[in-house]
């Protein structure tokens, strides 16, 4: 593989620590890797180094002749005065950048619901977000650098970013380096993944659920304050592994010992416990939503968002809610929470009930920021119960990563990721017995979703999640409804189905959230019957390759283990061999995928 770029005992320090320190990488062609790791310990400054945006204090960056690298930053760096259609194509004619597949293809899966003549300076803040992302999308790189691509774009934003990306160059060619805190999006875009901890980085091969097994395996021979971690990451394994059986397949996902790690591991959670438990708190009536209706005033007559919905919650009902942004999610999670009411229909609430709401802001904790954070634990319960086991307060807010040092410091001085896992226990220590969480996966870093996601697992209470991240949702919920068009629909083949649902109505010209005039990209048709038919046969002929490229190594690992051990002519021979069809079998695996996924989506 041609080298891009790379760096050479990088270190980089801050006034009070060291965050990097003798770092030596680098980003070959056809590389796609995603960067992991605890919040703060330095993915972004990497990430600004390897681009040239920051300067390390020691160490050298290099970069290939020629290469081109677009680099999308946290920050927002547009000039409000332009229009959204000056920002992303400037002023190029409607013909010419009309005419580009890839712009096309930005436009309809990033701004399709954006005006294309408003100023910048007229949009939120995730709208500008997603501006910048198309703009650099929209051109020709060598290598990108993405920070947080998938903030502020809901689940079809992400499924489109992922597949773009897939697709954006030739196999074996161009270069990506991502960090996310979307462990879906991980497994889809990324066949490395780089940890950034301790002031250093690990490689390992594969996206999120490779990198999982790989750190259980490390984790396992680490020292005995590693077992907490440990254990986190082997159930969050298991969950992988009985998981959708996409996430299993990826090349060099070793599926045996992952087999072998989980043997002993019980299911993530015991459903039937935690619905029985949930029923003697609740009883049997929790909420019911029944024929509601809301639509709100405006200067041209009432709007309607939600219509006709019928929604009985039960005890111990674990949902995930989908819909674009604007489609009546929060609506709906309002009348749950009695924050509004309908204005049409009725909310039946059981006489027990007592909902909580981890929010996406952090207003909960504004009141008491003067305080310590010990001060306030010691109001709250003495006790929690996880997994039949009592935690104090204290040994909670560790389990979710919360560091000890830190129980002596005002809570306005707090982190965001720190502020939000105080958020969640000052929650969970009350006592709820429904839970809504409302995006609550802002400002956290993939431990601490774990930690949550743990959590979360031995809860039993009802729960209720909207959140644009795929991976938590599916974790953490058993069943997934969508608002489309005003009204909840249950959704039994998942995201998937939500998906589906999406790009059929996107390709009826019936996207309800179409409410600017930016120019949407042509609906891309389906493959006939013709194309499908030359799909299977390749789709035939690449496993017939894999197939036979798999026995030839079988027949060269039984041939080494046969050599005598000091004949060094043979065995470097018989290596050099298996290493090639190694990588053989590697490019005829991402070949097959490649082809397999082509076929699903065409069906």
């Amino acid at each position: 593989m041609a080298y891009l770029l790379g760096a050479e005992g990088v270190g980089l320090s801050f006034p009070t620590r060291d965050v990097l320190s003798g770092l030596t990488l680098g980003l070959n062609e056809g590389d796609r890797i995603g960067v992991v790791g605890r919040n703060g310990d330095g993915k972004s400054s990497l990430m600004r180094i390897l681009a040239g945006r920051l300067e390390p204090d020691t160490g050298r960056v290099t970069r290939r002749g020629g290469v081109t690298v677009g680099f999308l930053d946290q920050g927002d760096t547009l000039d409000p005065t332009l229009t959204v259609g000056t920002a992303v194509v400037g002023d190029a004619a409607e013909h010419e950048w009309a005419s580009d597949a890839r712009i096309r293809d930005v436009i309809g899966g990033l701004l399709r619901d954006l005006d294309w003549l408003a100023p910048l300076s007229s949009l939120s803040g995730g709208q500008r977000r997603r501006v910048a992302l198309a703009t650099l999308l929209i051109g020709d790189w060598d290598c990108l650098f993405l920070d947080e691509p998938t903030n502020h774009l809901d689940i079809e934003g992400v499924a489109w970013l992922a597949r773009h990306l897939k697709s954006r160059w030739p196999a074996g060619a161009g270069g990506l380096l991502v960090v996310t805190h979307d462990r879906w999006f991980l497994d889809e875009v990324s066949t490395l993944t780089w940890e950034v901890h301790d002031r250093t980085v690990d490689a390992f091969d594969g996206g999120y659920a490779a990198y999982v097994l790989q750190r259980v395996e490390r984790d396992r021979q680490a020292a005995a304050n590693e077992l907490r971690r440990q254990n986190l990451m082997r159930k969050e394994l298991a969950w992988l592994r009985r998981g959708a059986p996409a996430r299993t397949s990826k090349p060099k996902f070793r599926i045996e010992a992952a087999n072998q790690l989980i043997a002993a591991e019980p299911p993530v959670r015991d459903s039937v416990k935690l619905t029985q438990l949930a029923t003697a708190r609740l009883g049997k009536d929790v909420i019911d939503l029944l024929d509601v209706s809301v639509a709100f005033p405006t200067p041209a007559g009432p709007r309607p968002v939600l219509g006709d919905v019928e929604w009985r919650i039960g005890p111990g009902e674990r949902s995930g809610i989908l819909g674009a942004n604007g489609a009546g999610k929060s609506t709906l999670l309002n009348l749950v929470t009695g924050v509004l009411e309908p204005t049409g229909g009725r909310v039946k609430r059981g006489k027990t009930v007592k909902v909580a709401t981890l929010s996406q802001q952090l207003t909960e904790l504004d009141a008491i920021g003067h305080r310590r954070v010990r001060e306030v634990i010691a109001e709250l319960r003495t006790g929690y119960v996880v997994d039949g086991k009592e935690f104090t307060p204290g040994q909670l807010l560790e389990r979710l990563g919360f560091p000890t040092a830190q129980l002596s410091t005002p809570i306005r001085d707090l982190s965001g990721g720190q502020r939000r896992r105080l958020q969640l226990l000052l929650i969970l220590l009350d006592e709820p017995n429904v839970l809504v969480l409302d995006e609550p996966t802002n400002d956290l870093d993939t431990d601490m979703l774990a930690a949550l996601e743990d959590l979360l697992d031995s809860w039993p209470g009802t729960l209720l999640v909207a959140t644009h991240d795929r991976y938590l949702l599916e974790r953490v919920t058993d069943q997934q409804y969508a608002v489309i068009d005003g009204h909840l629909r249950h959704l039994p083949g998942g995201v998937d189905q939500y998906l589906q649902l999406s790009a059929e109505r996107r390709s009826r010209g019936s996207n309800p959230s179409d409410a600017g005039t930016a120019p949407a990209a042509a609906p891309t048709a389906g493959p006939s019957a013709a194309e499908r038919r030359t799909m299977g046969k390749e789709l035939a002929a690449a496993e017939r390759q894999l197939n036979r490229l798999q026995e030839r190594a079988a027949t060269l690992h039984a041939t080494l283990a046969e050599t005598d051990p000091s004949d060094y002519g043979r065995l470097t021979e018989l290596g050099s061999e298996l290493s090639g069809v190694q990588a053989e079998i590697e490019d005829a695996e991402l070949r097959w995928l490649e082809l397999a996924e082509r076929i699903e989506a065409s069906v």
